[in-house]
């Protein structure tokens, strides 16, 4: 299989346009929380996976089972996560309702003894909403699970997997003193392969050019992401900008007012394809993408993130030939591009007993 051409988003625009996942979240706001858990579901016969991590301060559950030389080779879901380590409790609840479920890797011969294969990672959001203690728990995750298989949500894809913004894992994530979120885009090649990607945008780094208030990615959106691509900010709205997000360190805005916020990091990205690849491909899927972050969020994969790329196939269309994976890998990096400005752009500005986070667009008006 070959795969040519820019091709165009699919109909979502997001990581479901992947055939056979699902996308389920759980939001949390008020009383003292602000943050949330998302599920990527695989389909019946699993996914193959690879992870690429490259921040200095990763919260990961099970990823070392998606390195070429573990013995699995399909995973049954990805928990993505606020609550930092803490977070990390959503994996359990999704392990516990897929094995409810009678989905896992078969370990003896009853039929419940088998064991969900579900690595993950958190970003740090912890005490965003006003509590420290208000975090994801084991109970997220099952929430998240649910809105992923429910039929309903399932039947209109558009309020189900495709949401964005401040929702799930992206509920109280912050993007360089900015207000963070979860995005998603897809793209379809000319072969009929599909690349997507889900990121979730809570970077110690700054999503845009302080020199020009310009988002750092805007300029790879593509035609169909939104009717009014966003532009170069006036001196006005440049000035807000600048104000709001007034950097601690070289290029990094920590806020918040204590040296502490300098963990509060964490860019978290899946992108996911329906080409057959191999366990090293999927791994090589995600080094690559990890480019799309680059061009999105500068300074990135830093001391002070745990910027990590989860890569996915589902194994419903061909092996790709060599030409055929370098194209899937090169829209790897166009959809995480894409996916964290889009997210970025679909949230607002959120007040908590915490702080105020300001949304790139309102700042900009």
């Amino acid at each position: 299989m070959t795969a040519t051409g820019a091709g165009l988003p699919g109909p979502q625009n997001s990581l479901i346009d992947v055939d056979g996942i699902r996308v389920g979240h759980h939001t949390a706001v008020g009383n003292g929380y602000l943050t949330g858990t998302t599920v990527v579901l695989a389909p019946s016969a699993g996914m193959v996976a690879g992870v690429d991590v490259r921040g200095g301060g990763p919260a990961t559950h099970e990823t070392d089972l998606l390195h070429p030389t573990a013995s699995v080779e399909r995973i049954h879901a990805v928990v993505l996560t606020g609550g930092s380590a803490y977070g990390l409790a959503a994996c359990t609840g999704v392990m516990t309702a897929l094995a409810d479920r009678g989905t896992g890797l078969p370990v003896g011969p009853g039929a419940d003894e088998i064991v969900p294969l579900v690595p993950g990672a958190a970003l740090f959001d912890l005490g965003r909403g006003g509590r420290f203690r208000a975090r994801p728990t084991a109970d997220f995750g099952t929430l998240a699970l649910a809105a992923a298989l429910d039929p309903a949500a399932a039947a209109d894809r558009s309020s189900w997997g495709a949401a964005q913004g401040s929702v799930g894992a992206g509920t109280g994530a912050v993007a360089g003193g900015l207000k963070g979120g979860l995005g998603g885009a897809s793209l379809v090649l000319d072969s009929g392969v599909t690349v997507a990607a889900l990121a979730v945008v809570n970077a110690a780094g700054s999503p845009f050019d302080r020199r020009t208030g310009e988002l750092w990615g805007a300029r790879h959106l593509h035609p169909l992401d939104s009717g009014t691509p966003p532009g170069v900010p006036g001196p006005d709205a440049l000035r807000n900008l600048l104000a709001a997000t007034a950097p601690r360190g070289p290029g990094i805005t920590f806020g918040g007012g204590d040296e502490a916020a300098g963990i509060s990091h964490t860019t978290l990205v899946v992108v996911a394809t329906d080409a057959a690849l191999t366990k090293s491909q999927c791994g090589k899927l995600a080094a690559v993408a990890q480019n799309g972050m680059a061009r999105a969020i500068n300074p990135v994969h830093t001391m002070f993130d745990g910027d990590m790329v989860f890569g996915l196939s589902t194994a419903t269309a061909g092996s790709p030939d060599a030409i055929g994976f370098h194209a899937i890998t090169a829209a790897a990096a166009d959809v995480v591009t894409r996916a964290i400005v889009r997210g970025l752009l679909a949230v607002t500005t959120t007040t908590t007993p915490a702080g105020r986070w300001s949304s790139w667009t309102d700042l900009v008006g």
